[in-house]
C-alpha cells in the first residue's frame, strides 16, 4: 500500500497542468510550423486584404484567424512567430540563468570579497533601465536573432544572480553544510552536491519565468523594428502591424496579444509550478 504521506505529492495541479499543455501545444507549433502552418507566412494577395476569421461573414476558406492589410494569412504568421519566441526564450534564459546563477551560488555561499565585487556589479548593472539598456544593446550588435539574445542574457543575469545568491546565502546556515565540512568535504564540492540540489528549485522557477520575460523583450525589440528581418514574422511585429489598422482589422492586433499573454502567463505558471512541485521544503 502506498504511504498516505506521499499522496499530496502526487495530487492534481491543474496550474502546472494547464501552463504546461499550452506551451507543449505552442512548442509543437512552433517546431512543426513548415507541416501545420495552412499556408505561407510570407505570401501576400492584396485581393484578400483584411480577410475576417473564419466564423465572421467574409470569410474565406483556408484562412482560419483572416488577413492581415497586405492579405498574409495570420493564423501562419502566428504560428512562425512562435519559432522565434522559442528560440530567444530558451537561448537568453539558459545563458542568463548560467551566468547569474553560477554567480551567485559563489556570491551566496563563500561571501567575503567574491560576495563583495559580485554584489557591487550587480548593483551597477540593475542601475540601467533594463528595456532601454536592450535596446541600446541592440542598436550597438546590430538587429538579428543572436543579437537579441546576447541583449537580453547580458542584462537579465542579475534577477538569477540576487536571487540564487539569497538562497545560496540562507542554504549555508544550515546543518548539513556544518555536517559536511565535519566529515572533510571541501568547499567547492559542499557548494556543487550539497548547496546547488537545494537551489535548483529556484533556479528552475526563475528559469521558467526568464522565458517569459524573454518573450516580452523580444516581442517589444520586434515591435520597434529592432529584432529580426521585418520580412520575417514576430508577434511583436505582428502586434505593430496590427495596431495600425485596428479600426479595420482588429483580429490582427487581437490574436497575436492573446497567444503572446498566453505564453508569458504559461511560462510563469509553469515555473511556480515546478517549484511547488519539487522544492524539499514546500513539500
Amino acid at each position: 500500500m502506498a504511504d498516505a504521506r506521499a499522496l499530496p505529492r502526487r495530487r492534481f495541479d491543474a496550474r502546472l497542468v494547464l501552463a504546461g499543455g499550452w506551451l507543449a501545444i505552442a512548442l509543437a507549433a512552433a517546431i512543426l510550423a513548415p507541416l501545420i502552418a495552412p499556408q505561407d507566412p510570407l505570401a501576400q494577395d492584396l485581393l484578400f486584404e483584411r480577410l475576417p476569421p473564419f466564423w465572421m461573414q467574409g470569410a474565406e476558406p483556408g484562412y482560419w484567424l483572416g488577413t492581415d492589410s497586405l492579405g498574409r494569412d495570420l493564423l501562419s504568421r502566428i504560428i512562425y512567430g512562435a519559432r522565434v519566441a522559442f528560440i530567444v526564450a530558451f537561448a537568453a534564459a539558459f545563458a542568463a540563468c548560467l551566468v547569474g546563477s553560477t554567480l551567485g551560488l559563489v556570491a551566496g555561499y563563500f561571501g567575503g570579497w567574491a560576495d563583495r565585487i559580485i554584489s557591487r556589479i550587480v548593483d551597477i548593472w540593475m542601475a540601467f533601465p533594463p528595456v532601454l539598456f536592450a535596446i541600446l544593446l541592440v542598436a550597438v550588435f546590430g538587429t538579428g536573432l543572436s543579437s537579441v539574445i546576447i541583449a537580453i542574457a547580458v542584462i537579465d543575469w542579475t534577477r538569477f544572480c540576487r536571487v540564487i545568491r539569497a538562497e545560496a546565502m540562507g542554504q549555508a546556515r544550515m546543518d548539513y553544510v556544518e555536517n559536511a565540512k565535519i566529515a572533510g568535504f571541501g568547499r567547492f564540492r559542499i557548494m556543487v552536491s550539497e548547496v546547488l540540489p537545494n537551489v535548483l528549485p529556484s533556479i528552475v522557477a526563475l528559469l521558467s519565468l526568464e522565458m517569459g520575460i524573454a518573450v516580452i523583450v523580444e516581442a517589444i525589440l520586434s515591435f520597434v523594428n529592432l529584432s529580426i528581418s521585418t520580412d520575417d514574422p514576430t508577434w511583436g511585429g505582428i502586434i505593430a502591424e496590427g495596431r495600425l489598422s485596428i479600426h479595420q482589422a482588429w483580429w490582427v492586433l487581437v490574436f497575436p496579444l492573446i497567444t503572446l499573454f498566453l505564453t508569458v502567463l504559461s511560462f510563469s505558471q509553469f515555473g511556480e509550478g515546478l517549484k511547488a512541485r519539487f522544492d524539499p521544503v514546500l513539500r
